[in-house]
């Protein structure tokens, strides 16, 4: 394995993303370039249009995409105006009783299903299985709660047992369990990720919302807001929405205690704090992609607005973790994507914010990666919500893996960065790199205090010959298997060539 010791990471085929300053904290001369993803203005999924479809108001990505068996697989939840008079009944005597004015006449669930050849065209397969206002011609999902909410799924491959290859956590809204608080989270396993058994209720003793559902180290993370008022800040003070992630080693057990997962400074007197308050939030948590060695991931900034409500709106940041459980953001403040980049279709003569939504939907593809992302349409009035609320699906494109870069600051000539200590697997290995402008980049090595190797440094350096994704360093002078199970540090050197600014995205180190 490669080992990295002063950041407590081994890995066997390890990611070094520039913009990652625990890999890279050494720098000369650059600086971040954080990437602009290519929006696709059209929504790739919307509503249905039949009236009695369960995703006739809004087909809210806070759901799950997957490339899964040659096709990409979608879960979103779906709303629509007024209840179904179908779903179980303490659960309707529940709502009759207690009806949440916030909710403003939503039927909150179910859980729907899509599919798609390309993940642009999607498909809504009649399921036959959810009785959804009189009829069972839908896509939806069945579940023992009708009030459901955000289904974060993965594929587990390392689970023997094949009626658990797919795992889903989803939030149900009306607890009828001994719990004590609505708003949390109920596990689902599958065979084949279209008919589900539920785990246990009240997993988790906490009202939360999730945005992700992920594994990392043999761990299954859900990652969210809590909202039940146990997640405080210093000396006890009110919290606003900030990320939360609770762990489970067999995906039944989940941990009582919680991690914090991602803070924004919450400068407020603490009178002013917490969830109602009028100040920038971490909507949903944190959702991410996981590589062998880091976790790249967006989170919702939230800006919230209590009255009126319809004056939210919420954009994406984007942030990074060597275990999956603490994120940090590479540029403090950086919206990655805004709400007005990635707007929910308008209605002519009327004005509406778009509160983005982040969930399960990040993978990569091929030479993509993708970012599947909700568009909600923020129409919430003081009467209830209207047709003019609505939620969609969006996506955002990346070249794979070319999140942010480092570049030479404007107008300079040349710089360079420097990695922690990494030490070598033995055995052969090489190193790839994903860039622009490599004419004018070159990789040295130095031992593990700085000292120059000269047999890999300077005109022994390693250089690349062309520029793009998996880019192969190439070392005139020597072998670099010479270097195995030593512990050196990498140099990446920036020379502008021919006025062209060269640009490092990500290093792999391969076995």
């Amino acid at each position: 394995m490669f080992q990295f010791k002063t950041i407590g990471v081994a890995s066997n085929h390890p990611i070094l993303f520039a913009m990652d300053d625990s890999y890279f904290p050494f720098k000369n001369n650059v600086c971040h370039y954080l990437s602009k993803p290519e929006i696709i203005e059209k929504p790739v999924l919307e509503r249905s249009e039949r009236p009695d479809a369960p995703d006739s108001l809004a087909a809210h990505f806070y759901g799950t995409v997957l490339y899964d068996q040659g096709k990409y697989r979608m879960w979103y939840l779906g709303m629509s105006l007024g209840i179904n008079p179908d779903m179980p009944a303490q659960e309707l005597e529940l709502h009759r009783k207690k009806t949440n004015a916030s909710l403003g006449g939503i039927m909150s669930g179910p859980i729907c299903y899509a599919e798609s050849d390309n993940g642009i065209d999607w498909v809504k397969p009649n399921l036959g299985q959810l009785l959804y206002k009189g009829n069972r011609n839908n896509n939806g999902i069945d579940l023992p709660e009708g009030f459901v909410h955000a289904p974060a799924v993965i594929k587990d491959e390392d689970d023997p047992d094949p009626n658990r290859r797919y795992k889903m956590v989803y939030t149900y809204i009306y607890n009828t369990g001994t719990i004590g608080c609505s708003h949390t989270s109920r596990t689902a396993t599958s065979p084949d990720g279209i008919h589900w058994t539920a785990g246990k209720a009240g997993m988790i003793d906490e009202a939360l919302e999730h945005s992700s559902l992920y594994k990392v180290k043999g761990l299954y993370v859900i990652n969210g807001q809590a909202l039940s008022g146990k997640r405080r800040s210093e000396g006890g003070a009110p919290l606003g929405r900030q990320a939360t992630a609770w762990v489970s080693t067999d995906f039944d057990n989940w941990l009582k205690e919680g991690v914090d997962s991602f803070r924004l400074l919450e400068n407020q007197p603490p009178s002013e704090r917490g969830t109602r308050n009028n100040y920038d939030q971490v909507h949903l948590g944190v959702a991410p992609v996981v590589y062998d060695n880091v976790s790249v991931g967006l989170y919702g900034l939230w800006h919230h607005c209590e009255k009126p409500f319809a004056g939210t709106s919420c954009d994406f940041g984007i942030v990074i973790s060597n275990d999956g459980l603490l994120f940090r953001e590479p540029v403090k403040g950086h919206v990655y994507i805004s709400s007005q980049e990635s707007c929910a279709t308008p209605v002519q003569g009327k004005t509406f914010h778009t509160n983005l939504c982040q969930s399960n939907g990040i993978l990569n593809v091929g030479d993509e990666t993708r970012i599947y992302h909700g568009r909600w349409r923020n129409a919430w009035a003081p009467e209830g919500v209207t047709d003019d609320y609505s939620g969609e699906i969006g996506l955002a494109i990346l070249p794979r893996d070319r999140w942010g870069a480092i570049g030479l600051i404007p107008n300079s000539q040349d710089g360079s960065l420097l990695s922690a200590p990494i030490t070598f697997t033995e055995g052969s290995f090489s190193i790839k790199i994903n860039a622009d402008g490599v004419e004018g980049i070159r990789v040295e090595f130095t031992d593990e205090f700085f000292r120059t190797i000269p047999e890999f440094s300077g005109d022994n350096g390693g250089i690349v010959a062309r520029d793009g994704l998996d880019q192969i360093v190439e070392w005139p002078a020597n072998q670099l298997h010479k270097l195995s199970g030593q512990t050196v540090r990498m140099r990446l050197k920036l020379d502008k060539k021919d006025q062209i600014e060269p640009r490092v995205y990500a290093v792999y180190l391969v076995k």
